[in-house]
Order: C-alpha cells, then structure tokens, then sequence
C-alpha cells in the first residue's frame, strides 16, 4: 500500500482502519473516547513505550470536557483542540505515513472525528538506564558521568557542558526498517564547514534496513572500513566528547548506543585519557611516555624474542642467552610454533573471560593463568620465558584500552612475519605500516597528524602535555574558523 500520497481524512473510523492495516501488531493500541458533546476522539500509541499517566491528565480528561459543536470552522476546531490539550509538545501531521512514523518513535496520535489532521503528542516513556560511569574508560580523577543508549539524554549530557548558543543539533534518519536517528553535534563557527558536509553527504548515503549501533554509523563513514587502523574516534565520556567538539570537530550520536564518534580523528588520541587533563602536565607527559614504550613493547616483544632465538641470538646479551637456550633446548615445538600457541592462549582466555559470566570469568582467568601456564612448563610443552614475554606483551597492551584490537592484530603480524623473515621482517612490515599511515586520511586528516604532516604548535598536546596557558590555540590541523579558546583579559573571538 502507498503511503505517500495518502492523507488523513474527517471520518474517524475511516483513519483508525487505515492505520491498523498499516500497524496490524497487537502492542499498537487505541482508546476511544468523547468530548462534552458526544464527538469521538482516539488516541493511537505503541504500548510500553508511552506515559499513558500524561496521556490521560493532559489530553483525554481536557477532552471530555470540550464542546466541538457549537464550533462551524474546521479551523476553530483545530484550534480548540490545540488550545484544550495541555501538553508541551504538539505538532500536526496530515499524511498517513507522516503519522505512522510518530507512532513508531514514541509519540502519541491523536484524532478527532470531523478533523483531517492528527495531532502528534510528544509522551515518550523510553526504558533507559541510568547515568553511570562508564565501564570501558574508568578514570581516578574527572567526570565520572557515561553516555546511555537514548539519544536525547546523551545529547543533555553535551548541553549541560556547553551553554553555548553556538552548539547545534542536528538529527537525521537511516536505516529503512529502524529509522535510527542520527545526531550531528558541533559548534558553529569553529566546525570546519567541509567536514560537516561530508558527514552528512556520508549519512545520507547510509542504505541499510537496521542501524542498531553507532559502529554501523563508523563503518560508512570511514574511507578504508577494512582497514587495521580505525578512523573514525569513540568515547563513552561526555565530557570527552564535548572538549573534542570544542576543538573544531564533529560529534555523531547514534540513538540506542552509548558510543559517540567524531570526527577527524588522529591516532595521537587514543594515547591520551581524560584523566591526563585533571592532573599536573609533568605527570601527563610521563603517563603517555609509557603508554607509547608499552605499546611498542606489546607489539615487537613477542616478534623479537623469536627472531633473536631463530636468526640473531647475538642481539641479545651473553647471559640472557644462556638462560634461553637452558630452557628451551628440549621444547618439541619450534620458537615461533611456541610463541604462537601461547599467544592464541592468552587470546582465548581474554574472549572467554569476557563473555563468561562475571565470577566465572575471574576464576577462569586464574586457571588458565596459573594452573595451565605452570602445567604446559612442567610437563616441558612451554617454556618459561615465551609465557613471561606473552604475559608482559598482554599487559603492556592493555595500558592503551583504544588501541587494544589493532595491537592483537599487529603483534600477530609481527610474530609472522619475525618467523619468516627474522630481524629483517619486522623492519620491512615496520616500514610498511609507516607507509600506510603516512598516506591514510579521513575527512582530510592524516592519521599520523600532528607528526605527519608536523604542526609544531600542535606537539604540545601529543606525547609531551603542555600547560593549560600553552594550548590557548585550538590545534591546527582542525583548521577552525575560531582558533582562540583561552582569552587574555579584553580579548574577543576571532
């Protein structure tokens, strides 16, 4: 049935039969009831999802007390009713699917026999959860509030932080079956205006049935969405998401997922944590200092160790050596084969620590630590060292949480490429993967930026953390209309 062309029309059982043949599911209700003056009114609503409290103080006993007849004008009927429902948020839709699309978000129709308009209620009663801290970025010092999965309480989370009447947003629809809302934040004036346009150029390209996920959202917005590096940032952290936005970027809320994206993203931001901005500037330094050696070590340890043990023993010193070879010199598996399994060990135990429940994870992840590792070295199939090196590999990684799926996969191809090739191969991938981060770019910024291309104003806020007075510019490589956020006394926007 075409729904485009078809209009609501005066007779109320007429529109009620209309609607039910294009909403046949039994949680889409109806109640019907009278003005003063006999005249049939109905509400039309999704059960569960609607306060029906609201909907029977506000709307239907005002109703009943309205007289329509002594009315003659459509238009002054219209015009009670409007004047009569005591609601907030009121708006009126003449097309059926216009009206049909309401019912499915939430709101509330309502129709008067004698009137073709519906008139669409605004009584949203969304199951939510509450706001809490979230669990994939804990912080000791900062803000502890999370995104949830509603869109609008996501986005009053971002106004609460930005009074700012500069801070627009801006909601659009993918998805044919869901009908996702998708809203764009920034603030204008200081959003490059290229990269709003191709956000939404992007968005509203988007041809799926289900969006249930801001990742879906990320996948069509990044250039290389097969890619090992992501290009596309995240964070469950309003006020993350509200400093980037006042950094001259775009922010994406996606209705059913805490996960917010903005856009461009740098790889540098995955390195810093929220918490760096609520301590002393020496200490932020040190604290990014060793997240970048840990993820260095993460990645090439494992590869390493097995390219010294296969090719290069000399690399190591004479000591080490010895005790290497003590231990591995009856091992029926081959360095790289040994560093493999251990490898796909630590993997597995993650992925089942995660999905088991929470106390069964706990002791899983104490036998498979402790009981396995300590039998596969009795019984002679491990060696001590590949499981120190693994556990040292695996917990330096974890220190950059954002970077953790990138840097299984990079370690993997490293212990590849270690085993084939030795010393050699991690120079040649090493190079390789520079390469490509030197030549990747979303919405214009290269991933490697501010390195790449360098923007010495913007190092300031990289491995090294400047002082607050230091960073009274916006960075650079956003290429902000307003580049001033820290104003001297007396001093205005650009």
């Amino acid at each position: 049935m075409n729904t485009k062309t078809q209009t609501l029309k005066n007779a109320l059982n007429t529109n009620l039969k209309r609607i039910k043949e294009l909403l046949p599911s039994e949680d889409v209700l109806t109640y019907v009831f009278q003005t003063a003056d006999n005249v049939d009114c109905a509400l039309v609503y999704a059960d569960g999802i609607v306060n029906k409290e609201l909907l029977g103080a506000l709307i239907a006993r005002p109703l009943s007390a309205l007289s329509l007849h002594p009315l003659k004008t459509e238009t002054e009927r219209i015009s009670a009713v409007e004047k009569t429902v005591r609601f907030p948020e009121l708006k009126r839709k003449e097309k059926i699917e216009d009206a049909v699309k309401e019912i499915l978000d939430g709101n509330t129709l309502l129709l008067v026999d004698g009137l073709a308009v519906g008139f669409i209620l605004g009584a949203k009663l969304l199951p939510t959860r509450a706001v809490i801290e979230p669990p994939t970025d804990v912080t000791v010092k900062g803000p502890r509030e999370g995104f949830i999965e509603d869109v609008k309480t996501n986005m009053s989370l971002v106004r609460k932080r930005l009074k700012s009447p500069d801070l627009r947003f801006e909601t659009l629809k993918a998805g044919k079956r869901s009908d996702t809302a998708i809203t764009l934040c920034y603030l204008h004036g200081t959003v490059q205006n290229d990269v709003l346009v191709q956000v939404r150029r992007k968005i509203g390209e988007i041809n799926i049935d289900i969006l249930p996920d801001s990742s879906y959202v990320s996948a069509f917005l990044a250039p290389r969405p097969n890619s090992v590096f992501r290009c596309i940032g995240t964070t469950e952290k309003p006020d993350v998401f509200t400093a980037k936005i006042a950094e001259g970027r775009v922010g994406i809320l996606v209705d059913g997922s805490p996960i917010a994206l903005t856009v461009p993203y740098v790889l540098t931001e995955d390195f810093q944590s929220s918490e760096d901005y609520f301590i002393s500037p020496f200490l932020a330094t040190i604290f990014r200092t060793l997240r970048f050696l840990a993820l260095f070590i993460a990645i090439l340890l494992p590869a390493f160790y097995v390219s010294v043990q296969t090719f290069k023993m000399q690399l190591v010193p004479l000591g080490l050596m010895l005790t290497i070879a003590s231990s591995v010199q009856e091992l029926p598996l081959s360095p790289a084969l040994e560093m493999f399994v251990v490898l796909f060990l630590l993997e597995a135990l993650k992925e089942a620590s995660i999905r088991m429940p929470k106390y069964v994870g706990m002791s899983l992840s104490v036998v498979g630590a402790l009981v396995l590792g300590e039998t596969a070295v009795s019984a002679g199939f491990l060696s001590t060292p590949a499981i120190i090196i693994v556990a040292f590999s695996g917990i330096s990684l974890y220190t950059v949480p954002d970077f953790v799926e990138t840097g299984s996969i990079l370690r993997w191809l490293f212990l590849i490429v270690s085993g084939c090739l030795g010393p050699f191969g991690i120079v040649l991938l090493s190079a390789f993967l520079f390469v490509y981060l030197l030549t990747s770019d979303a919405f214009g910024m290269p991933l490697l930026a501010p390195f790449s291309p360098l923007s010495r104003h913007d190092l300031r806020d990289t491995v090294v953390k400047y002082g607050l007075f230091a960073l009274h510019k916006r960075p650079r490589i956003f290429r902000s209309p307003n580049q001033t956020r820290l104003r001297k006394k007396g001093e205005t926007d650009e």
